[in-house]
């Protein structure tokens, strides 16, 4: 696997499509899909059935559906097993919330969430490993065992993982299906107008850069991208954001805001690492730094997470507050403004 294939690991389920040929003969769903589809057991194909991960002709069908000609045949499920062997790791997680079907985490920045090029250990599929090591989901081989969603490794905050099988079907179906509530918190450069919109614009891997993404003008390019915004606070030459995804694509609000130039604070990948409003004066420009140095990453944190219990179906939120880097440096602005408007 080259590193590029291994950037573009990103989705945390696949989605397949296939219509049944014309002499297609009956056979049950499970037994078709499981000749198609690389790494996923019978078993595997049955629980995602059951948990309404399979649809024939638009419609969520149990594992003995026998398919017929000319069947279209949609499939969400999770990603296959993993190339490397991952090894458990006694890593400390802040747990938030847990029960016997999810596991809900503040994740801090730093922390890698999957092993991937250059990151093997010490990432959080490690720790949970560790954590569940005698839960089944976690002795599969899989690459990324109970999740459903990721951050990147310096954003912060909330992430939901599944102990079972049936809880990761049935919550990788509710992001794909996009009926979760996911929004974060940044800090910008600048103060966006309006101070409350949509972004939209499709998104995908850089054709300069692999390692980042890039919105392209061209619908047919990359996949579609919507973000919500509304301003929380201007500070002057930058500004506290609230964001609502619709979709989840990697790196969606990073280059999102680079895109309509705002990128987020201090963030090296996208731009924000310069110094990009303000003055020249040079007790500014050291006011940055002092700021970049305390904020060592993109500005972002994932707030709080909704969505609907896997087993009991009941909407389940949970919120974390901010980091105490991106809270110091907010402290940091507010008083600079203030002392700015006295003079």
């Amino acid at each position: 696997m080259t590193e590029d294939e291994l950037v573009d690991q990103q989705e945390l389920f696949e989605h397949y499509r296939f219509k049944a040929d014309p002499g297609q003969s009956l056979l049950r769903i499970d037994k078709f899909l499981s000749d198609r589809l690389e790494n996923s057991s019978r078993t595997r194909i049955q629980n995602a059935a059951n948990a309404g991960n399979i649809l024939v002709n638009n419609n969520t069908v149990k594992p003995n559906y026998k398919i017929k000609p000319g069947d279209i045949v949609q499939v969400v499920l999770p990603t296959p097993p993993r190339e490397i062997e991952l090894i458990p790791e006694n890593i400390p997680l802040n747990i938030v919330y847990e029960d016997d079907d999810i596991l809900v985490v503040n994740k801090e920045p730093g922390m890698v969430v999957h092993p991937a090029y250059g990151n093997y250990t010490g990432t959080l599929v490690n720790a949970l490993m560790w954590h569940f090591r005698d839960l089944p989901l976690f002795n599969t081989g899989e690459s990324r065992p109970g999740l459903v969603h990721r951050l990147d490794k310096n954003t912060s905050g909330i992430l939901v993982i599944a102990k079972n099988e049936f809880a990761l079907n049935r919550l990788s179906k509710q992001f794909y299906d996009r009926t979760t509530d996911r929004r974060y918190n940044a800090l910008i450069w600048g103060i966006p107008d309006p101070l409350e919109g949509t972004i939209t614009g499709n998104v995908g891997r850089s054709i300069k850069d692999r390692k980042i993404m890039q919105v392209f003008k061209d619908d047919s390019e990359g996949k579609i991208a919507i973000t919500h915004y509304k301003v929380l606070e201007d500070l002057g030459y930058i500004s506290l954001i609230e964001c609502k995804l619709e979709t989840g694509r990697t790196h969606q609000i990073r280059v999102h805001f680079s895109h309509i130039k705002h990128p987020l604070f201090n963030d090296e990948e996208y731009g924000g690492n310069q110094i990009l409003k303000g003055t020249t004066f040079t007790k500014y420009q050291q006011f940055i730094k002092n700021c970049f140095k305390i904020l060592p990453r993109q500005a972002l944190h994932a707030k709080s997470l909704a969505f609907d219990h896997p087993v009991t179906g009941d909407r389940l939120s949970f919120d974390s507050d901010l980091p105490a880097d991106m809270v110091q440096v907010i402290e940091k602005w507010r008083k600079y403004i203030s002392g700015r408007e006295s003079t």
